[in-house]
């Protein structure tokens, strides 16, 4: 095997609004770790959005650090954790598979071996980006499962939204509806296997919304959508910014609940009987779903990712999960 080059490159935000790509030091793999070549990275618009523009609250600096983040907010960082690549040196049963990994934009990168979950043969590489957004849809599931026969509407349709929507079509007898004020979602939502409306056309009376909009605007139409005793489900993350509600009509009375949802532990219900690599793993395999590939929304070269990035997160460029591409990047200098 030949010796791997002695730098990589990766993206970091340098200060709230700009980004750069740095040489990054390439060591030498040790016994328990890998070295991988990056394929594919995914943004994941919303957190990424948040972490661009220095809206991560000072208290949650450390609650929000990615797992192999480096660099602390506001910046500089090196924040992402949608890589998917393939494993050049390392343990005999992970070499020459690919593998996601939480790890930020990056060309090559060297991680404890356990750090990486091999990505099924017949799920494709780029598919495999969508696993973290996925497996905080079903860390979401764990936390409020649907019942058999229950009315859902899913407020936003991002990459999270979206994977819930997939996840709970599945399910026997439910009703699904995608909510987005994006009218070009209703294709996705079809794709999908869900139905699809807009804020002010959505029936009420729904068992369960699940929220992930992150905005005020989106929470409200999701409390507004509800049954009495339903629940919210908020799996968004609002950074800095407030959230103002109306709970003068029928919060009170109805009985409504928010109850949230973060990623970064597993749901209460699995914590004792799932690590977070089992939960992984499990995302991977649920990865096998066709329907997931109309998430998969443009992609663009490594070298374009700063301006790509600022595109993204201003939504000057359209994406659900836009891709980051490495071909031919493990070949420049670092």
């Amino acid at each position: 095997m030949s010796a791997p080059a002695r730098h990589a490159r990766a993206y970091w935000v340098v200060e709230p609004g700009r980004g750069e790509i740095r040489s990054a030091p390439l060591p030498s793999p040790g016994p328990d770790e890998v070295l991988v070549r990056a394929l594919f990275s995914g943004i994941s618009r919303g957190t990424e959005a948040l972490v661009l523009r220095g809206e991560v609250p000072p208290d949650q600096y450390e609650v929000m650090r990615a797992p192999l983040q480096q660099g602390d907010f506001p910046g500089p960082v090196k924040y992402g954790y949608l890589s998917v690549g393939v494993v050049e040196d390392g343990p005999a049963h992970l070499l020459d598979r690919t593998v996601f990994c939480l790890h930020p934009h990056q060309t090559r990168y060297v991680v404890p071996a356990d750090a990486v979950v091999p990505v099924p043969d017949d799920v494709p590489a780029q598919r495999a980006v969508l696993t973290g957004a996925l497996e905080t849809a079903v860390n979401g599931l764990w936390d409020v499962p649907p019942l058999i026969g229950d009315r859902i509407s899913v407020v936003g349709g991002g990459m999270v939204g979206c994977c819930a929507a997939r996840l709970l079509a599945r399910f026997p007898g439910v009703e699904v509806t995608l909510v987005d004020v994006d009218d070009a979602r209703g294709s996705v939502a079809e794709a999908l296997g869900v139905g699809f409306a807009r804020p002010e056309q959505a029936k009420g009376g729904q068992d369960l919304v699940i929220h992930t909009s992150a905005s005020s605007a989106g929470l409200q139409t999701s409390l507004d959508l509800l049954r009495s005793e339903g629940t919210v489900l908020d799996l968004s993350w609002y950074g800095t910014r407030g959230v103002e509600l109306a709970l003068g009509g029928s919060y009170h009375s109805g009985r409504l609940r928010i109850r949230s949802s973060q990623v970064g532990t597993v749901a209460d219900a699995r914590r004792g009987h799932r690590s977070p690599t089992e939960r992984t793993a499990v995302s991977l395999q649920l990865l096998r779903d066709n329907a997931f590939d109309v998430l998969l929304t443009g992609a663009t070269p490594f070298a374009q990712l700063p301006q790509v990035m600022t595109e993204v997160c201003e939504g000057r460029r359209p994406a659900i999960c836009h891709v980051v591409t490495y071909e031919g990047e493990s070949e420049r200098p670092g």
